[in-house]
């Protein structure tokens, strides 16, 4: 079993899934800043629910971000620490992948950048690239956090409350490629504003690379 989590925004998720992605149990939910409260507790309630105990756990996977820091602190930690107890893989997925995977419908996932700011990643594109908050009024088919719709004044987007879902999907595909592929010593979680990986593209927008 997969046990993955997304925290990357303040739409949090969590699902369980079999060693093929297919998925036996999700929650999702908006939270503030009780992440650290939060997450541990619903994720035992989660496989409780299902008939399963954190034991039964054979991997975990995490989304990285984009994302705030709280939220990939909160959720990087609770992952490394059942990976690191159970002593099973963990792997790290980009969390607006998982979002677009999750929402196929959708053509762009929007995470925030800061106040004014937003990582926006297109369907197939190879990266996100930061945008002003102008350049998001009138975007559809999106995928965003609910506070950032709301902050941002977007209209017609989806909450990523399916992320997980896809994470423990994508992890899945990457186990069955190697089985013992553990990301734990390199996990690195992509915050708000990265200090390194961040190029000008020259047409104003800022490229992660």
């Amino acid at each position: 079993m997969i046990l993955a989590i997304e925290s990357a925004s303040t739409d949090l998720s969590l699902a369980i899934a079999g060693p093929d992605g297919a998925t036996l149990g999700t929650d999702a939910w908006s939270s503030g800043h009780r992440q650290a409260h939060e997450l541990l507790p619903r994720a035992l309630e989660l496989l409780a629910r299902s008939g399963l105990a954190l034991s039964d756990c054979r991997a975990v996977a995490v989304g990285l971000g984009p994302g705030s820091f709280t939220g990939l602190r909160v959720g990087l930690s609770v992952a490394k620490g059942i990976a690191f107890s159970l002593e099973v893989p963990i792997v790290g997925v980009p969390s607006l992948d998982a979002w677009l995977a999750a929402e196929p419908d959708c053509s762009v996932a929007v995470a925030r950048a800061g106040a004014a700011d937003a990582y926006l990643l297109e369907r197939d594109a190879p990266g996100p690239v930061l945008v002003e908050r102008a350049a998001l009024v009138d975007l559809s088919g999106a995928v965003a956090a609910r506070e950032l719709a709301a902050d941002f004044g977007m209209l017609h987007t989806r909450p990523p409350d399916r992320a997980a879902a896809a994470v423990a999907r994508l992890a899945a595909g990457r186990l069955a490629d190697d089985p013992a592929g553990d990301d734990l010593e390199r996990l690195e979680p992509t915050y708000l504003r990265g200090p390194r990986g961040i190029v000008t593209t020259g047409q104003g927008a800022i490229e992660w690379r």
